[in-house]
């Protein structure tokens, strides 16, 4: 391989040049034999001399001008070709004047500068074309064994991919074949490779082309289709990749990029849900020129919120985190991205602290509170529950208290569906802060509203994340029941939302999105087996381990008490607020924060509470996670 590319190497370097200028001679030499024919003019070697000289230098002279030795010309195109005819023409027009200055021009009539061009041109393509027939052959013997793909697409992306196939020593796959869903391409040719079906017909192409790898080259292609043809193709235990949607392609769309940008499965291309986009001019127009800050600002969610509303016009974001790296990292991002134009405060603390709570409130004057700050790690919750009331519970009520005390105008509590009915201690403390939101909203002139969503994607500690991981140690994938299933929608769509809540808030609403259709996890974690080019049972294991502490088979995004009230926008609803015995609630708070704060509560004490407190959570039994 070493030897190959010394030669490729040094053929382009030095003998091509070379090869040019011999090009030329022979040129001159042919036109010479075909003219004396018809001129009858004597070759003989003295008096064509200067001549050949002229014409030599002359090709040198144009060539290296343009730069037509400086192109690698194993990845050449047409702008390449033309540019190098283009440059023969020219050499040849420079010759023709270099033998009128210098009185050559009675050798030679206007007929033989005519032969010598085309000649001239003829060659250097010529040249060059079998220079790339080698070269390519000599680099593909090179590169040793590659694995045999289709392409799902025929397309200007997909013939980039062809001929990086042919051409890249570092490109480690061949397309032997390619299917398309426009019938005027089936059964034609793209770069030599037959396009021999619709996606419908990718297991029959697969298996008639020994296909070892599949390539879905549809960048413009939307969500459902997508996840349609992943179905089709995780039938096939072969490992599939994909192209970037078309707003993530290079904006030079050369082969080398686009077959770098290949990328493994979104989360949200195996659900086939297309996203849906909330944003409008009514949530700009209500961000823009305002003091916005957003506790937890570093987490999953809270990041997300930041970014989008950094791109929204305020006045200034304040990001309050107990997590210091994550923080630090949005930070970093944010500037990056906006630099001076976003007036950015990154602040530590915790929002257990209402001291520091209402120091930071002070400071920067908040209009607009995002609540994401949360501990929301389901059985990690189970056996610390005294720490999800002081965290979830407190720090809302914390960080609401400061609001009102400080005029804020809008609070904006991140809930989750777990808070419906909950099973476990992280959905009772969240069910907990929605009854401390709607409390509120009736007795202080700051706005609250809660969003409520079911699982994010892509989100710390959620199930894609970990999926991926355990196919790439090699199993065994782990799903705690085959019956479970899950709502899912994707960080920026939880984001907007939120936002979304926001600008429509009247106060006490507690938002919920139409989520689709639920998830059964066991299939998804077959589709991310199955596209990984790996097969269930013989390549990796699903192995069942058992619901954990507090969790449960199915999510609701209402109670049956709530009911749903539609909204001006399709995709969001609101659910009914519920009647608080507001004096009873606020026994039990202070019951709760009695105990959490007794030095070394009972675990079993705190969900008792938490029972009494949110007479919707049913525990399996008291205490038994702790």
């Amino acid at each position: 391989m070493k030897f190959n590319q010394r030669f490729l190497s040094n053929l382009h370097r030095f003998f091509l040049p070379l090869l040019d200028l011999g090009v030329a001679f022979c040129a001159y030499v042919l036109s010479e034999l075909i003219w004396e024919k018809k001129a009858e003019v004597p070759l003989t070697v003295w008096s064509h001399l200067p001549s050949v000289l002229f014409c030599v230098a002359a090709f040198f002279a144009v060539f290296y001008f343009f730069p037509v030795h400086r192109t690698i010309w194993r990845y050449a195109q047409a702008p390449e070709y033309i540019q190098c005819s283009l440059a023969s023409l020219v050499a040849t027009a420079f010759y023709a004047v270099l033998d009128l200055i210098f009185g050559n021009c009675a050798l030679h009539s206007f007929g033989f500068y005519v032969f010598f061009g085309l000649f001239a041109l003829v060659g250097a393509l010529g040249l060059r074309l079998i220079y790339r027939v080698v070269s390519g052959g000599l680099w593909r013997a090179a590169a040793g064994k590659r694995r045999r793909t289709l392409l799902v697409g025929a397309g200007e992306a997909a013939m980039a991919l062809i001929a990086e196939s042919r051409e890249n020593v570092n490109c480690d796959f061949v397309v032997v074949a390619a299917v398309d869903d426009d019938p005027s391409k089936v059964g034609r040719r793209l770069g030599g490779v037959p396009i021999c079906g619709s996606t419908a017909d990718i297991p029959s192409v697969a298996k008639a082309y020994r296909a070892e790898y599949i390539i879905v080259a549809i960048p413009s292609v939307g969500n459902q289709k997508r996840a349609e043809i992943l179905d089709i193709c995780s039938e096939l235990g072969i490992l599939v990749r994909m192209l970037p949607r078309v707003a993530d392609l290079p904006e030079e769309r050369d082969a080398h990029r686009i077959f770098k940008s290949l990328r493994e499965i979104d989360p949200d291309e195996l659900l086939g849900r297309e996203p849906v986009d909330l944003t409008d001019e009514r949530v700009i127009d209500f961000l823009s020129g305002k003091r916005v800050l957003v506790t937890g600002g570093g987490g999953s969610i809270g990041s997300e919120l930041c970014r989008q509303i950094a791109s929204m016009g305020v006045s200034r974001l304040t990001i309050f985190d107990i997590y210091e790296n994550n923080a630090y990292e949005i930070e970093q991002e944010l500037r990056r991205t906006y630099g001076d134009r976003l007036d950015l405060h990154v602040l530590i603390g915790s929002v257990r602290d209402y001291a520091r709570l209402s120091q930071v409130f002070e400071a920067e004057r908040p209009q607009i509170v995002f609540h994401a700050a949360a501990h929301k790690h389901v059985p990690l919750m189970e056996f610390s529950p005294q720490e999800a009331v002081k965290n979830n519970v407190f720090g809302t009520l914390n960080t609401a208290r400061a609001s009102i005390a400080h005029k804020v105008e809008k609070f904006i509590l991140i809930s989750t569906d777990k808070a419906v009915n909950p099973t476990n201690v992280m959905g009772a403390t969240k069910r907990l802060c929605e009854m401390i939101v709607q409390s509120f909203a009736n007795t202080s002139s700051t706005q609250f509203a809660a969003v409520r969503f079911g699982n994010v994607l892509g989100s710390n500690g959620s199930v894609i994340p970990l999926f991926k991981r355990q196919i790439a140690a090699g199993g065994p994938v782990t799903v705690t029941d085959p019956e479970i299933i899950r709502y899912f929608m994707t960080i920026p769509e939880a984001s907007q939302l939120v936002l979304t809540a926001a600008a429509m808030a009247k106060g006490g609403e507690i938002f919920v999105l139409d989520m689709g259709n639920p998830v059964k996890i066991v299939d998804l974690a077959k589709k991310m087996i199955q596209l990984s080019g790996l097969r269930e049972g013989r390549d990796i294991e699903i192995r069942y381990t058992g619901l954990r502490p507090g969790e449960k088979l199915y999510e609701e995004l209402l109670m049956s008490e709530e009911g749903m009230k539609k909204t001006e926008n399709a995709k969001i609803f609101i659910g009914q607020p519920i009647l608080i015995d507001r004096e009873k609630f606020l026994q039990d708070l202070k019951d709760l924060s009695e105990l959490v704060r007794s030095g070394d509560p009972k675990a079993r004490d705190v969900v008792r509470l938490l029972a009494r407190a949110v007479d919707t959570y049913h525990p399996k039994g008291i205490g038994e996670n702790a």
